[in-house]
């Protein structure tokens, strides 16, 4: 039997395969034992789902456990973004939520998030101890349960609607005055994932004609993994394209934690590129004032708009649970990684594609100017940054000689001098002249992930194949 294992984003596995119900069961009963050592059962968790099979049936079996330990339950009434479910657990003040959700992930796998009272996702000595209580429960069944029914009138469960308290909170933080009356028009796809009704429903509310595409609930995601990238954005990417009075293309992925961005000639802006806009934007236009944070895999594309603006930044591993912690302390203006992830001071402290989408929306209506245009304008006062990523599977060689070639990395690449090494995750190698290449291994499949960055094209795609040479060598 495999045993169960948390990463980056929680537990995920693929249906019917080591997703069964029998483990949800065990994964909860090992949450709900974790409560109770830290004193925490009778502020309840919040429970929710995206719009993955069987999402609703997990929900429920969840909901029955936890009543079974004693645990009150606010389950949602429909497939809900993470970012929702985040915010409710502030809301409600629970001691966090159980969310059914694989995020970008294909339709074959489900997955368990677990966010703790902070609204954030559970840090690794907290899923370090849940794997352990439940890995010793594989096999026997030692979970306890209630009858759904039962729970329900015992006061236990409750079913809610996190949606309208969200809503509100965002109509706080989003000008959508500003937006309506720019009059620009914009095309939004949810990826038939949890975030139908969210961002179309505050635009429309703004004032403007919004286009919506695959707005439907369709646990297949129309055959393509719910990942808001290029690859699976080509349908939203030619609409915009094709359409002359449209400047944004908005996406949102299977759970609305992550977002896509399409400029007005349908071409993708990177998240690395969106997030170095918006901070900009909130110091320069909103008034904002601070710090911001990102993952060490991220642009310092960001690192130059804080310097410009006299700020710094601070660089954390991968998971958003880490910049979270920075926005529950108050200590930055904005938060994100190069894979869509972003969050705001005063916002929930996990990712929201919700927020992001609107906010793009509200600088580009602002500003009357395009992406590219605004791209252009900061690349003029703070330098260029390009990026690449790759994923490099590797040989039954490589795999087992990688981990010794990364503790003994070269002092030149590409030509340039190494001068510094950074291992807060994986290996970065910072040359002379501010590009960088940053090595991390899967700790899942033999694959190594490879991210670059330079200030040209022509620098980058030298340093990328410099870099691809150092793994395959």
């Amino acid at each position: 039997m495999n045993q169960i294992k948390f990463g980056t984003s929680g537990w995920r596995g693929i249906l019917a395969e080591d997703f069964t119900l029998e483990n949800v069961r065990i994964v909860t009963q090992a949450i709900a034992d974790f409560l109770r050592t830290e004193h925490a059962t009778d502020r309840g968790l919040v429970v929710g789902h995206d719009s993955r099979f069987f999402g609703e049936r997990f929900a429920r079996e969840t909901a029955r456990i936890l009543a079974g330990s004693g645990v009150p339950v606010f389950i949602c009434k429909r497939d809900t973004p993470t970012p929702v479910i985040a915010y409710e657990i502030m809301r409600r003040g629970t001691a966090g939520a159980i969310n059914f959700t694989a995020s970008h992930n294909p339709y074959e796998y489900n997955g368990i998030k677990f966010s703790t009272a902070w609204g954030g996702p559970a840090l690794p000595e907290v899923t370090a101890e849940i794997e352990r209580l439940a890995n010793a429960m594989l096999g026997e069944i030692c979970y306890r349960d209630m009858p759904l029914d039962q729970a329900v009138r015992s006061g236990l469960v409750e079913e809610i609607d996190p949606m309208p308290a969200y809503l509100d909170d965002l109509r706080s933080k989003i000008d959508l005055d500003a937006i309506g009356k720019s009059g620009i028009s914009v095309i939004f796809n949810p990826m038939y994932g949890a975030g139908r009704d969210y961002v179309d429903s505050l635009l429309v509310e703004s004032g403007l004609l919004v286009q919506t595409i695959n707005a439907t609930r369709d646990p297949y995601f129309g055959g393509l993994p719910p990942d808001p990238s290029p690859a699976h954005l080509n349908d939203l990417m030619t609409r915009v394209r094709g359409d002359d009075q449209v400047v944004l293309g908005l996406a949102t992925d299977g759970d609305a934690d992550r977002y896509g961005i399409i400029d007005a000639d349908g071409t993708f802006i990177e998240p690395n590129y969106i997030l170095a806009l918006l901070y900009d934007y909130l110091l320069r236009r909103k008034g904002e004032q601070g710090d911001a944070a990102r993952s060490v895999a991220t642009s310092h594309f960001l690192d130059a708009v804080a310097a410009h603006h006299g700020y710094r930044v601070r660089e954390t591993p991968v998971g958003f649970k880490y910049i979270g912690e920075f926005i529950r302390d108050n200590q930055i203006v904005i938060g994100g990684e190069e894979s869509a992830g972003l969050s705001l001071r005063g916002h929930v402290p996990d990712k929201d594609g919700v927020l992001a989408c609107l906010l793009v929306a509200e600088m580009v209506a602002v500003e009357g100017k395009t992406l590219s245009q605004l791209l252009t304008d900061l690349y003029r006062r703070v330098g260029e940054f390009h990026t690449s990523r790759k994923n490099l599977r590797l040989s039954m060689e490589l795999a087992g000689k990688i981990v010794e070639k990364l503790a003994s990395p070269p002092d030149r690449l590409a030509g340039k001098p190494v001068r510094q090494l950074v291992t807060t995750d994986g290996i970065k190698m910072i040359l002379e002249d501010g590009s960088w290449a940053l090595f991390r291994k899967s700790g899942t499949e033999p694959v190594v992930r490879v991210y670059t960055e330079a200030s040209s094209r022509a620098e980058l795609e030298s340093l990328t194949a410099a870099a691809v040479a150092f793994v395959e060598a």
